[in-house]
């Protein structure tokens, strides 16, 4: 390695030739050094570390230390890291992470989108660090399965795609793990929630109403979930079923279950439907399903419909309606020769109440309607908004300003909710009772 040295009052370029040829010689011998050695494997980052400072005196390099020190960093993250990605991965405040391709890398924060500075070298060294990412998982992704879902060790939920899926070569998605999850307080400060809807909500979770989570992408599917599932008593054993488990339940008595990929012959694979009909013969007090998105829906629309009372799903949907209309294509997916009015009625039976999760133009994710599913009128399930978002206009850095209201409707369940010890006044809903009892005089005296 010949001598480099730099000018501590030029700024240089990190992603320079000569940089870049300085790192790959320093990852190589230091992972040389360590193939060679046969140390523990919980001492190997302090093996390579000590070495990578050898190295670098031995080949007599001059770099300023701010240079040096982010040297040695990112070739840490190569060898024990995520690469290029980690210091992304380290940043609190980013929330989502978008590989593109090796010089196109953006991130979600604050519910914005930004492109970033963050390269790789190529697109092999995409793949490295997808590989580094499955293979501790006993996941594959190639020609033949362009496409994995996994995790990293702190939860977070990573989707990768390659050749010839990706024809612009390989792509990472990874929606980041918070590690501090998120309580009913943090939505309403953010305005994500009102308290009366906090409130309501509550009191559905506690009276074991079937509850469905609709959203788009990145709309908050998932922190509301967590949210409504803390609302679940201690007592009650819960099982959750996910395709890459994120859920944060803080309860003691839960079992989460993820799924499986089949294996390279396409066999031995465990999915959502299995999970949901396996949960049943758990003894669960409560289903949690992540993500509705096939056949599955039949079994937990079962489920809810034979004494499993208080589930949970997500599905991805842009309105309560839309929501419903999903559900049913999703019922069919199973394989089932069912009449569209029969599957109907069994969504109508099953779920009590849709909450619609919405991320805004601005960035922010809120709740726009909660709505009631309350039965069937001929052939069509029937509908009542309980809360429903209103956007009054677009203030400074297009802020979208609105609020969600109740609608004044007090839901048909109402009982219900009452009988699991919630007695919700009349504000909750809206109403205003001088306004209904002047109401109902009013229209005594045209009777008469």
């Amino acid at each position: 390695m010949s001598r480099l040295t730099m000018d501590s009052a030029k700024p240089v370029s990190f992603s320079s030739p000569d940089l870049m040829k300085l790192k790959n010689y320093l990852i190589n011998s230091v992972s040389r050094e360590l193939e060679a050695s046969d140390i523990p494997y919980v001492e190997r980052k302090q093996f390579a570390l000590e070495r990578l400072g050898e190295i670098y005196q031995r080949a007599n390099l001059k770099l300023p230390d701010d240079m040096r020190n982010r040297m040695f960093k990112e070739v840490g993250n190569e060898l024990f890291g995520f690469g290029p990605i980690q210091r992304l991965l380290d940043d609190r405040n980013v929330t989502e992470i978008m590989v593109n391709g090796p010089k196109s890398v953006y991130i979600e924060q604050s519910g914005k989108l930004i492109k970033t500075s963050v390269q790789f070298d190529d697109n092999e060294h995409v793949r490295r660090i997808i590989d580094r990412i499955i293979s501790p998982l006993g996941r594959r992704v190639d020609e033949d399965s362009p496409t994995v879902d996994a995790r990293l060790p702190d939860g977070s939920r990573v989707n990768a795609v390659v050749l010839p899926v990706a024809i612009d070569g390989p792509s990472i998605t990874i929606r980041k793990f918070a590690e501090d999850s998120l309580g009913v307080a943090d939505l309403i400060n953010f305005g994500s929630l009102t308290e009366n809807m906090a409130e309501f909500l509550r009191a559905c979770v506690a009276a074991r109403l079937n509850i469905v989570i609709s959203g788009g992408t990145g709309s908050g599917k998932t922190t509301l979930l967590n949210v409504l599932s803390s609302f679940i008593s201690d007592d009650e054993r819960i099982v959750t079923l996910e395709d890459a488990a994120e859920l944060q339940l803080q309860q003691d008595h839960v079992v989460r279950l993820e799924t499986k990929p089949p294996n390279a012959d396409g066999k031995r694979g465990v999915s959502i439907r299995n999970l949901v009909r396996n949960s049943l013969r758990m003894r669960p007090d409560r289903i949690i399903v992540g993500e509705v998105r096939g056949g599955e829906a039949l079994d937990m629309l079962q489920a809810m419909n034979t004494g499993h009372d208080g589930s949970l799903a997500t599905v991805h949907s842009n309105s309560p309606r839309d929501a419903l209309a999903r559900l049913a294509t999703l019922v069919l997916m199973a394989g089932m020769d069912l009449p569209i009015d029969v599957v109907n009625k069994q969504i109508a039976s099953a779920v009590d109440l849709v909450v619609q999760q919405t991320r805004l133009k601005d960035g922010s994710r809120k709740v726009v309607a909660v709505s009631e599913v309350a039965g069937m009128e001929g052939k069509t399930i029937v509908l009542s908004d309980i809360f429903t978002f209103k956007q009054t206009g677009i203030g400074e850095n297009n802020k979208i300003l609105g609020q969600t209201e109740p609608t004044g409707l007090r839901p048909m369940f109402a009982s219900r909710l009452e009988a699991a010890g919630f007695k919700l006044g009349a504000d909750v809903f809206g109403a205003n009772i001088a306004e209904m009892l002047a109401s109902n005089r009013n229209t005594k005296r045209r009777r008469r």
